[in-house]
């Protein structure tokens, strides 16, 4: 377990943020009397008066939580099995593409718009085809890990049909799986200038009871540009599983478990997260304030996540909750003025606020 959480800590430097260009001005686009883009001028249109798309866009992952009962029980089975594994085999975290992973449909992405074919350009480096030649879907493409896409338009609103997917991707990072059946209807709405609404629906009889979805919000990243954030360290080498760490774990007397209750803020992507960690039956537990369950990641039943992880000890200061090192850092008298929690983007540092 020691050695998964300092590969969090590794696989950090090799996972990196979505980067971009501080200062390039975006030319030919609407701008306000001071010279700021008019994100809310009409939306551009093609020669064939449709919204234009063209652009670099950028959106927080969603967050798609699927209701387990709409899961068939083979799905909920794998996706516990793989929070065991601690989401090891998580594409993104083996350096593959992540092909309908919802929370993938986020961050940094550039769209060239032609009549023919529109094409989504990820900081990834992998790509997505929509053709828009008048084909329809194929009933049994070829399985490949972004699948085959086909749009038709709406009025303003591009829909696109999407098949093809093999069965080694996840729609969801916390373990959510699909057949090779899957099927996928997206929705995009360019309301003005620097705004993308986008609907996905995931439909797989096989996998999911009814369709399931979500919806996700893109601003356009004018004056600034899309640069490569490439997954050059796998998860392959992770070693450990929740239940090494209960195997593993140190026990600590409740009077030190007892100093690092307390309430934690500080900043976590470009928010305040604020987590308070209570003991309850002799273990310390950290819950988000204020998080979806979403936010909270698996609970001990699988998909039922909520806000809270039950932190297992790993030595003095370090515990593993669910996936996330804690790590508290302690005064000389032994007594939390902060806690760092250890993510694969990252080490992020709370301090303590009561």
């Amino acid at each position: 377990m020691r050695l998964f959480l300092a590969t969090l800590v590794l696989l950090a430097g090799t996972i990196p943020a979505g980067a971009q260009w501080l200062d390039r001005p975006t030319p030919g686009i609407p701008r306000t009397p001071d010279g700021k883009p008019n994100l809310t001028a009409p939306a551009p249109r093609g020669p064939d008066g449709k919204p234009d798309f063209t652009g670099v866009w950028n959106a927080p992952g969603p967050a798609s939580r699927p209701d387990p009962a709409n899961l068939q029980p083979w799905v909920n089975d794998l996706a516990r099995q793989r929070q065991q594994e601690l989401h090891k085999t998580r594409p993104y975290y083996q350096c593959r593409p992540s092909g309908p992973e919802s929370e993938r449909y986020g961050g940094w992405k550039r769209v060239l718009q032609t009549p023919a074919a529109i094409a989504i350009l990820n900081d990834d480096l992998t790509y997505r085809l929509v053709h828009m030649d008048g084909r329809q879907l194929e009933a049994n493409p070829a399985p490949s890990w972004m699948g085959y896409s086909v749009g038709r338009w709406e009025g303003d609103t591009l829909v696109v049909e999407s098949a093809g997917f093999n069965d080694k991707t996840w729609v969801s990072r916390y373990g959510v799986s699909h057949t090779e059946a899957l099927r996928i209807t997206e929705r995009y709405r360019r309301s003005d200038f620097g705004h993308l609404q986008v609907e996905v629906t995931y439909t797989d009889p096989a996998a999911y009871v009814k369709p399931w979805g979500f919806k996700l919000d893109m601003a356009l990243a004018a004056d600034t540009e899309m640069l490569e954030a490439v997954c050059e360290n796998s998860s392959e080498h992770w070693a450990g599983s929740l239940s090494d760490a209960a195997n593993r774990a140190v026990s600590l007397p409740p009077d030190v478990l007892a100093r690092y209750v307390g309430v934690y803020s500080g900043r976590y992507g470009g928010n305040t997260r604020t987590i308070d960690v209570s003991l309850s039956g002799g273990q310390l537990v950290a819950k988000i304030v204020g998080a979806t369950a979403v936010e909270g990641g698996l609970g001990a039943t699988g998909l039922d996540e909520d806000a809270a992880r039950v932190l297992v000890p790993q030595s003095q200061t370090l515990f593993d909750g669910v996936g996330l090192g804690y790590q508290f850092v302690v005064d000389d008298k032994g007594v939390a003025t902060a806690l760092v929690e250890i993510h694969v983007s990252g080490s992020y540092a709370y301090p303590r606020q009561r």
